[in-house]
């Protein structure tokens, strides 16, 4: 199992990627695909059609989001960290994720840039 850390800049306030992060509607607008999301701790979603489905641990406003993404039921639970800091005019965005099995490691961490933080980056820039 490997963890995945990497930091990004998005180009709008913390407060924003985390409405971005957290809301349905703006869900589906950024990944261009069916969301399902509720921002409340033990609640299920799914993103692009399920392609990511999970359960929700813990939401600090601006600043934090954690879920549990699954990988199927044989492997530990693989949590995400997203932590949102304020950087003169931009957002810090930190992406931690542990325990992603390591035959799936790099085709899905390439989904997470390509896809996840490129999709986030080209919302804020549009």
């Amino acid at each position: 199992m490997k963890t995945f850390k990497k930091y990004y800049k998005i180009p709008a306030t913390p407060e924003e990627v985390y409405w971005a992060l957290t809301k349905e509607t703006s869900l589906q607008l950024w990944t261009g695909a069916k969301a399902e999301f509720t921002e409340e701790p033990g609640t299920e979603f799914s993103l692009w059609d399920g392609d990511i489905v999970g359960k929700n641990l813990e939401f600090e406003y601006g600043k934090k989001i954690v879920q549990q993404w699954y990988f199927g039921e044989d492997n530990e639970p693989s949590i995400v960290t997203i932590k949102l800091h304020e950087d003169k005019s931009n957002t810090s965005l930190e992406f931690v994720q542990t325990n992603i099995p390591d035959e799936d490691y790099a085709d899905f961490t390439e989904g997470i840039e390509e896809q996840y933080i490129a999709g986030i980056i080209d919302f804020f820039q549009e």
